[in-house]
């Protein structure tokens, strides 16, 4: 479920176009010029990945690609950034059980 902000709470945001993602096997809507991190927050999906050692939830924590906490595989591609890729029309996005930095 995608959070609906009415025009009239924000006339001056315009969406990209929507396009389809599916994250661990669920598709999701999300929009061009969102990154991955956005859509997956939208959609609810807060827990990107777990820690190696205790295997603790992380998400996204700086929200700039600087601290690697948002690591997610994409297309087959591991440790790719959430909060820094743009999503892209059908692209595969699976949330890391174990992430080796």
């Amino acid at each position: 479920m995608r959070i609906d902000h009415s025009s009239s709470l924000l006339p001056e945001v315009t969406r990209g176009k929507k396009i389809q993602i599916v994250v661990d096997g669920n598709s999701l809507d999300a929009y061009e010029g969102e990154t991955v991190a956005a859509a997956m927050i939208a959609a609810g999906i807060w827990k990107f990945r777990l820690t190696r050692n205790h295997k603790h939830p992380r998400g996204v924590y700086c929200g700039m690609g600087i601290c690697y906490e948002c690591l997610v595989r994409v297309d087959g591609v591991d440790n790719v950034r959430a909060c820094m890729t743009p999503v892209v029309d059908g692209m595969k996005v699976e949330t890391c059980k174990e992430v080796e930095l």
